[in-house]
């Protein structure tokens, strides 16, 4: 129902990791080639970001809290966004275009990436039970999570992320309970994408999902290649991905 990415690696323009690829997110909001599921992505996009530091030099105790731009638009209609990603550099990405669920409105509050203390978070499918999903995993709403209470399918998976990632700081452990636990309410599409900064996290489960590694140009996970170059590696269905600046694994759900 949208497509998502998510980016590790060398500082680079969020002009250049959404809209400079022949096949970009931003042409993926109007002509995605690999979805399986509604034909236009129109109800909305967002981007989130960690900045960077300045290289003062100083110690820190990890990445930055991210930034975010969000807007209940389809990306190709916000010529603004587009001039200022320009300007904008990070080392560290998470975006999506969004097709809206079926029963969902297009207000910015359901656009993602949605955001809690260090963590971005994406997901790209639906529920198919959305009020089951909501009673088994959304209750109670963590503190300062304010996109955990968006008026769309997502935000009980957000909401139940952040809950297991903050008492365990174990994202890609997390990102697999949530689709297991979801599943036990819910059949339904959980491709999920989230960052903390230092690692990018992404399950197939429902939808696609690739991997791209190249050399000096970091690593991206993205519901679909972005160009037709060498080094796209699709995830297997019922898997879980995590990619540092080093290298990139997959396992199993479980």
């Amino acid at each position: 129902m949208c497509r998502h990415l998510a980016y590790l690696g060398p500082p680079r323009t969020l002009y250049d990791l959404l809209y400079a690829a022949p096949h970009s997110l931003h042409v993926q909001s109007w002509a995605p080639r690999r979805q399986r599921y509604g034909t236009v992505n129109a109800d909305g996009f967002g981007a989130g970001w960690y900045p960077e530091t300045g290289g003062t030099g100083t110690e820190t105790s990890g990445p930055p809290e991210p930034l975010r731009y969000r807007r209940a638009m389809p990306i190709w209609g916000d010529a603004s966004f587009a001039d200022a990603a320009r300007a904008i550099t990070s080392g560290c990405v998470v975006a999506a275009v969004r097709d809206a669920t079926v029963g969902f409105g297009s207000e910015e509050s359901g656009a993602q990436p949605f955001r809690a203390d260090r963590l971005l978070f994406s997901h790209n499918g639906a529920a198919k039970d959305d009020e089951a999903l909501v009673a088994g995993l959304a209750a109670p709403s963590p503190p300062g999570a304010l996109d955990a209470r968006a008026p769309v399918d997502s935000a009980p998976l957000f909401a139940h992320t952040v809950r297991l990632w903050r008492s365990s700081g174990d994202l890609v452990g997390t990102l697999a309970a949530v689709v297991r636990h979801a599943r036990e309410h819910s059949d339904g599409r959980y491709n999920l994408l989230a960052s903390d900064g230092e690692v990018i996290v992404g399950t197939a489960a429902g939808d696609t999902l690739y991997t791209l590694r190249r050399p000096g140009e970091g690593v991206h996970l993205a519901s679909e290649p972005f160009d037709d170059g060498r080094g796209w590696r699709q995830v297997p269905d019922n898997s879980v991905v995590v990619a540092t600046r080093e290298r990139t694994d997959i396992h199993p759900l479980g």
